[in-house]
Parts: structure tokens; sequence; C-alpha cells
């Protein structure tokens, strides 16, 4: 069945249909991974976004088990190029085809993506809908709509919940948390508790934590600033914290330095960053839209993490601050394992806070 994807600039893309056969409207976004799109597309980071797939095919591995980042994918949409159908006859496996019918998720197949892609960078922001139609009365509709502004509210976890080890305790703030974060937290031996992104600080406090992660998340600085703050408040300075995402830009306006746009969303694999201290390259994963600008003469920098495409601040460590925070996914997924040391150097941080406070 023919179907479109309708922008609000009035232009049209005609496709293919493939998943679920609704009508749906989001904010595009250009996913350039060419691996893991099961990741991407069950990425809380992703949420409300209609996701634009520039690898040329995708669906040739199917769903599984494993790499679910959320088991209920909030994203509006799939646009690609080509759609792999039966991949396997193996029961490990499930076709990306049934599995968006079953998740209520419409797509479009024979799309000039790398088109989508170069709008995206000329406008930055578009809104989209997957429609039956390219008449006026569907542009009309995308038009007047208003899209949602509580991202995070909408997948941050209501209830804390544990996912309990036998090491350090740490409390992850569940801004859109990945699975794959908890799984490295876990093989590094922590005992995790999740915790909603405003919660109460004393409600933490009582928890006893060893350190506090910010995870990544949809949505902006200005939707949750007001209800971390006083969790930054409560443990800046007096307790180990780990930022990574939308994490990142929130302790960063904290520490009011100042955030810049990126020329393009980065949404992706193979971002390079170098290590300031070792000029060590590692090719990661980012799902953000800004960075921080390097010039920022009140930080004391242990270490510091360059986007290599802008020059721009994408990671840095304050010992003294017993801050580490980074723009990119050291958990990849999809992406390289190249970042994972930031777990090891977050837990050495929290043996060395304990080591200090004894």
């Amino acid at each position: 069945m023919k179907r479109y994807l309708i922008l609000e600039d009035g232009s049209s893309f005609a496709g293919q249909s493939f998943g679920a056969e609704t009508i749906s409207t989001g904010e595009l976004a250009i996913q350039t991974s060419n691996y893991g799109y099961q990741e991407a597309l069950t990425d809380p980071t992703n949420n409300g976004r209609i996701l634009v797939f520039t690898t040329p095919v995708i669906g040739t591995t199917g769903i599984n088990s494993i790499d679910y980042e959320a088991i209920d994918p909030t994203v509006r949409g799939i646009i690609c190029n080509e759609i792999a159908n039966k991949i396997s006859d193996s029961p490990n496996f499930q076709e990306l085809n049934y599995f968006l019918k079953e998740k209520k998720i419409p797509a479009i197949y024979g799309v000039d993506t790398r088109a989508l892609a170069h709008k995206l960078a000329e406008h930055k922001k578009l809104k989209a809908s997957i429609m039956d139609a390219n008449d006026e009365h569907a542009f009309d509709q995308i038009r007047a709509l208003v899209l949602p502004k509580n991202k995070t509210a909408q997948v941050s976890t209501n209830n804390s919940y544990a996912a309990p080890n036998i090491g350090k305790t740490i409390v992850v703030i569940d801004l859109g948390l990945k699975h794959s974060m908890l799984r490295e937290l876990s093989l590094h031996k922590a005992n995790v508790v999740v915790v909603p992104y405003n919660s109460n600080p004393q409600d933490i406090q009582n928890l006893k934590p060893d350190g506090i992660v910010i995870s990544n998340g949809p949505g902006t600085v200005n939707e949750v600033y007001k209800a971390l703050t006083p969790i930054l408040d409560h443990f800046y300075q007096k307790l180990p914290i780990l930022a990574i995402g939308l994490g990142f830009l929130v302790i960063s306006s904290y520490l009011n330095l100042e955030i810049i746009d990126l020329p393009k969303p980065y949404n992706g694999t193979n971002y390079p960053v170098i290590q300031q201290n070792t000029n060590v390259i590692w090719q990661t994963s980012v799902n953000l839209n800004q960075l921080v600008l390097s010039e920022n003469g009140n930080l004391n920098l242990s270490e510091a993490y360059y986007d290599l495409y802008t020059d721009l601040l994408a990671g840095y460590y304050l010992q003294d601050d017993k801050i580490l925070a980074t723009a990119f996914n050291p958990e990849g997924a999809p992406g390289s394992f190249d970042a994972l040391p930031i777990f090891d150097q977050f837990i050495n941080l929290m043996e060395l806070d304990n080591a200090t406070r004894k």
C-alpha cells in the first residue's frame, strides 16, 4: 500500500507501507548508524520521533530478545530505503514488519532517505506525519499540531525499582535510560536502584548510594532542570556523579557552562571524540543536538573529551567536584565499545571517594 511522509515545510515523500497502518506525527530525526536498528528504535531518547535510517537496508537481523533498550518503544514511526523480509525461520528472531505491527508503529520504505537527511540539515527541526494522503488537508493538520514537550516525563519510570548486585550502590536517575546502561553497571558489579527524574533528594539519600548516574533521555534541559536542581544541590561535591547524554547537558547547565547548538543533530554512531590527556580517539554513539563550549576558564578539568567535528566539549572529568560527564553513550548500543572505560573510571571515582571519606 502506498503511503506518504509529509513534512511541515510542504514537501512529501511517497513510499510503500509496512508495520502498522496507523497515522502518526512526530519530530523528524535522522539515524546515521549502519547497524543496530533495534537499539535505535527502542531507545527512549528517540521518544516522539519519526526515525529516518540512512543505512540502505534494515531488518536483516530481525528483532531479538537481547537488543531491546526499552521493551515498549515510543518512536512515532520509521522511514527507510529498503527492508528485509523472510530473514529466518528461527523462533529466536521476529521479523521487523511483525514487530512494528505489534507495537503499533507505522513505517514506510522506498524513500530517498539521503534527501531527507539533507533537508533536515537545512531546517534543523521538522514536524513530520505518516499518512495515507498528501493533500492540503493533511498539510493543514501537521501545521496545526503542537508536539508534546514533556518527553522525559513520558519515558521516565514512575516508581523506583532495583537491579540488584553485590557491589557499590548506585542510584540511576531515569531521564529515559537504556537497558544497555543497566547491563554495563551490572557487569561492573553495581547494585543499582532506578528512580524517577523528579525524585525527592531525601528519598535518594535514604538509599545510601555510593554514587549517582543521571541518564540519557529525550527532551531538553529546560524540561527537567527544575526537577533535577534540588538533587544536584543536595549531592554536588558530596557524591560521585556520572551524567550521560541529556544528563551531561543538565549538569553542564548547573555548572554554568555555555551550551552550543550543533550545526546538525548527532543521532547515531561513529562520532569521534579525542581524550585531551592521551590523544586517544574513540568512536562513540551520540544522540544529542547540543554540546558544550570548550573555552570554559572556570573549569579545572582532570580530563576532557573533544568532539573532532566541532572542537566542542563532548565530555569532562572534574575529580575535585566528583563529576564525570559525557555527551556520548559509553555503553554504545548501537556503537563501538570504545567508551566503556568511562564506567571503570566512575567505579574508580566511587572507590577513591569512599577511601577519602574513611
